[in-house]
């Protein structure tokens, strides 16, 4: 049975607002505290100055005791891991392919084209870069984006060596655009292919690592899921999720022995750019200035392998000035959205000189 729902103006929260359209002398509207809120935002800010010092000292400590902590583990031994990198036909998945060749890996290669994804086991064989007996990658096509075929595939990456030690989900796409203009189509096919996608991967995995208490997952995210960043909407979105999950997963799965390191990676020096999406759903097609000077997709893959080597449950792979915005961020709201807003306004004046 349900339950009468009565309702009184009297249970309203102070700051909120009765409806404009209605008048008369039934009529009440609480008024927001202005000063009061005034008074307590000077306040916040004033204990965030105070305890700023505080938050330095202790950033530092868990730098410290991060770094003595990997000291104590040691670095973990890759040599003869099943190791599955998704997006590995172009970029930085392919470096990351060749970079866990070279620590003699079992590798799995998973993309949607085929035929990238032989180019790229065909160049790791040519390489001549391992001494020791060859172990030919093997090749698995995977469309994130059709999710209901990923359970098929990850029943066929199991079968080939029979588990998974490592999986490396680094396939995602990119967007540029912005929100009064993309079209829905295009953020729900942002967030399958980078979440939702990434994430039933994940899951269909998930059981073998549990079964065996043992495994490893690394998140290739982006400096985005820290910083939100006009034109990003969509992937900031998909990358803020993928984020939030891999906080959630780490901890959950803990006491399987299960670890999950997550790489946020600033501009790296790819293709993602042009392959991105714009608004409407058309390819972006075009190579920005910062991704085009981004880190060097090689150097970027080997700083990968050893945070995964590690166990690091995070990795910011950016210039060390995106570091200083990170905290600011979250020391300084207000001072990175005023930031924001700037930027904003600079891109839509150099949209209307085109």
């Amino acid at each position: 049975m349900l339950r009468k729902f009565s309702f009184s103006i009297d249970s309203l929260p102070l700051g909120c607002l009765e409806s404009p359209s209605k008048s008369g002398s039934d009529a009440r509207v609480i008024k927001s505290p202005s000063r009061v809120n005034m008074i307590q935002n000077a306040i916040r800010q004033l204990a965030t100055l105070i305890f700023l010092p505080l938050t330095l000292a202790g950033r530092m400590i868990e730098v410290a005791l991060s770094f003595v902590s990997q000291l104590k583990a040691g670095d973990l031994c890759l040599e003869g891991k099943v190791v599955v990198v998704t997006g590995a036909s172009s970029g930085l998945g392919e470096r990351l392919a060749h970079a866990f060749y070279n620590e003699g890996c079992k590798l799995i290669l998973a993309s949607r084209r085929l035929p990238e994804l032989t180019r790229v086991r065909d160049e790791i064989l040519a390489s001549e870069s391992r001494n020791e007996r060859v172990i030919p990658p093997v090749v698995v096509q995977l469309d994130l984006a059709e999710t209901g075929k990923i359970q098929d595939t990850a029943n066929a990456i199991l079968g080939i060596y029979g588990h998974v030690d490592i999986l490396v989900n680094n396939a995602g796409i990119s967007y540029r655009g912005e929100i009064s203009e993309t079209t829905p189509d295009v953020d729900v096919k942002i967030m399958t292919v980078n979440y939702f996608g990434t994430v039933a991967l994940t899951k269909a995995l998930l059981p073998s690592m549990v079964a065996r208490k043992t495994g490893h997952i690394a998140m290739i995210g982006s400096v985005q899921a820290k910083l939100a960043i006009p034109f990003r909407s969509a992937y900031a979105a998909s990358k803020h999720a993928l984020q939030a999950f891999s906080d959630c997963l780490r901890a959950e799965m803990n006491h399987n022995n299960i670890g999950v390191t997550v790489v946020n990676p600033g501009y790296v020096k790819t293709n993602l750019s042009l392959n991105a999406l714009t608004g409407s759903g058309q390819q972006y097609g075009q190579m920005d200035e910062n991704t085009e000077s981004g880190l060097d997709p090689v150097k970027a893959a080997a700083r990968i392998v050893t945070a995964i080597k590690r166990k690091q449950d995070e990795l910011l792979l950016c210039e060390w000035y995106y570091h200083i915005i990170v905290f600011v961020r979250s020391l300084f709201p207000k001072l990175f959205f005023m930031a924001m807003v700037h930027r904003a306004a600079k891109q839509f004046a150099a949209k209307k000189d085109v």
